[in-house]
């Protein structure tokens, strides 16, 4: 990332990957029920099952869900959730640097918007690739409206999940949604690393703030509020078509047409509070762990490394 003092050593690709999938886990520990409320909100409408709870806001949601599902339904899909973010968040975060001075220039001080912009794009759509059973899993778990804590569940684990639908849908079913999970995980990216990387840069350049706690804070507030207002649409359209039986959508544009004709525009924005409140606090925790992280693990490799 930007700002690093000239005397420190950058990191390695290691401690990019590792220390990335471990901050993206401990702000997934702390924001699902935010996740999980924003999900119930989106698919509010869609389905018979869905409109048997009706969900009002953020807070109402959760509630709603702890009172007719259980204490423990807000966190429903988080192991699904926590081998998402270390296969998703690894490749997305700790490739970024290393994408971004691929796409740069020799000789070029500083990267372009357009390079930045073209590097979250493709950090983004390669780690779909290699998380897209995780999400599929995730939504699936977080959709499902149960009756009480004692009724039946389609899927009685995480591990059941994957082979359930793979046995019933296919292989091809754990990859379902994988365009415009590619075309949300681009975007979405590209707001949240384009977003931060520009905000602290020019905080430390202009010598606002020196890079610490409150330039992390602020970079990642702001990224996290870009990443929900131009990734809320397609976020919906994705959460819906994943978590649709087979056959109910013939495609993503095909769920998009008719989220459009039967609910009006207004449906791409539901749950926006919810995917703003995860989403900002989500990039708070992570990106300031993310960067305590890095230089822990650096400190503790160069003394390994020490002769002293």
């Amino acid at each position: 990332m930007v700002g690093l003092k000239p005397s420190e050593v950058p990191p390695t690709m290691a401690v990019k990957f590792l220390g990335a999938g471990t901050a993206a886990c401990f702000a997934d520990l702390l924001t699902f029920p935010l996740d999980t409320a924003k999900v119930r909100l989106q698919i509010q409408g869609e389905s018979q099952a869905a409109r048997s709870a009706q969900y009002r806001g953020v807070l109402g949601t959760i509630l709603t869900m702890v009172r007719t599902e259980g204490p423990r339904s807000p966190y429903k899909g988080l192991v699904a959730g926590l081998q998402r973010q270390m296969s998703f968040a690894s490749v997305r975060i700790g490739l970024y640097d290393s994408v971004k001075q691929f796409y740069t220039p020799k000789g070029s001080d500083h990267s372009s918007i357009t390079t930045r912009i073209l590097a979250g794009c493709t950090t983004g759509a390669m780690a779909v690739t290699c998380a897209q059973p995780t999400d599929v899993v995730k939504i699936r778990f977080q959709a499902s409206v149960q009756a009480g804590p004692g009724s039946n569940r389609k899927y009685s684990g995480t591990m059941d999940a994957y082979r359930t639908i793979a046995r019933e849908e296919g292989v091809r079913g754990l990859w379902k949604g994988t365009l415009p999970n590619i075309t949300r995980n681009a975007i979405i990216n590209c707001a949240e690393m384009v977003t931060y990387d520009v905000i602290k840069e020019k905080l430390l350049d202009y010598h606002l703030l020196t890079d610490n706690f409150p330039c992390h804070f602020i970079s990642a507030f702001g990224a996290g509020f870009c990443a929900t207002v131009v990734a809320s649409p397609v976020d919906v359209v994705k959460t819906r078509y994943m978590n649709s039986p087979p056959g109910h959508y013939r495609s993503p544009f095909d769920c998009m047409l008719k989220m459009v004709t039967q609910e009006g525009p207004t449906a791409f924005y539901k749950g926006f509070t919810p995917s703003f409140l995860r989403l900002g606090a989500w990039n708070v925790v992570m990106f300031v762990t993310y960067e305590q992280l890095k230089r822990a693990l650096m400190k503790v490799q160069m003394l390994r490394e020490s002769p002293f």
